[in-house]
């Protein structure tokens, strides 16, 4: 009995799911500040300091929360996750889109990688939902509880990796071997996944998707179409969408769509490897 096939769909997070980026909702305002502080802050110890943007707001993170005498630790990052907002639809959109590909003999998989903390989406509503979740990590110590050091840190080049190691089921972020050992069958092919972001700091994941056969989807907020005007007209992206997730919109119908065609395909070979074409 042949498996379902897979279409993996990989998210980013930060103004693609939730409607800005995640610390704005809990973490920034529990330091007592507000985001455009926080994120000047940030911006002004890259400057000083040459530190790389990722490093950068997870080194400030921790320097602001040891000023305030708040215990970061795994609990208050996954506390800070409880109340973030989400674009219309996101919270029913998994269990819809399940059921599109249930519809079309499709196993669909959720996955997110993004710059983002992981520990405050771990407590977001949304986190049950993906299969693996990528994102900055901190290491917490053993004694204390407390966040010590980046375990984890995933710029917007650094993405691209997890599209291989998902396509190749080697999901273990620390495994450099399995993801770069050739696998001629890949778990997923890459005809089969989908990036969804919203901006520039997810060309490189965008591109990779789709030049590798696969979809990658811009999505702004309504009326703000000029975000990623530029991705589409310059081939970045194969579709642009209102970033709103809800029943019957425009992103559920190409999603649909896509879902739909990967079927086709499937199918098609299938038909072939019952009736190989003779020369």
């Amino acid at each position: 009995m042949n498996k379902k096939p897979i279409c993996a769909i990989l998210y980013d997070f930060d103004s693609t799911l939730a409607v800005t980026d995640m610390q704005n909702f809990g973490f920034i305002p529990k330091m007592g500040m507000t985001p455009a502080e926080f994120w000047e802050r940030t911006g002004k110890f890259c400057d000083e300091t040459g530190c790389e943007k990722i490093l950068a707001y997870l080194y400030v993170m921790r320097e602001v929360a040891a000023e305030k005498g708040i215990k970061m630790d795994r609990a208050f990052l996954n506390e800070c996750g409880k109340d973030i907002s989400f674009f219309p639809g996101v919270t029913t959109w998994f269990s819809r889109i399940n059921k599109i590909g249930e519809e079309y003999g499709i196993r669909v998989e959720h996955y997110l990688v993004s710059s983002g903390n992981k520990e405050i989406v771990e407590g977001s509503p949304i986190a049950k939902e993906f299969k693996q979740i990528y994102g900055c990590e901190f290491l917490f110590d053993k004694t204390t509880g407390l966040a010590t050091w980046p375990k984890l840190a995933i710029n917007y080049t650094q993405k691209t990796q997890y599209f291989f190691r998902i396509s190749k089921g080697v999901y273990d972020a620390t495994d450099d071997i399995g993801v770069n050992e050739k696998k001629p069958d890949r778990r997923v092919p890459y005809s089969n996944m989908v990036y969804i972001g919203d901006g520039m700091t997810d060309i490189p994941s965008m591109l990779i998707v789709k030049n590798n056969g696969g979809r990658s989807i811009a999505v702004y907020p309504r009326g703000k179409e000029e975000k990623v005007a530029n991705l589409y007209e310059d081939g970045r992206v194969n579709f642009a969408c209102v970033a709103d997730y809800s029943a019957g919109k425009s992103l559920e119908k190409v999603l649909r769509l896509i879902i739909q065609g990967i079927s086709v395909n499937e199918q098609l070979k299938i038909s072939e490897n019952r009736h190989p074409t003779i020369d």
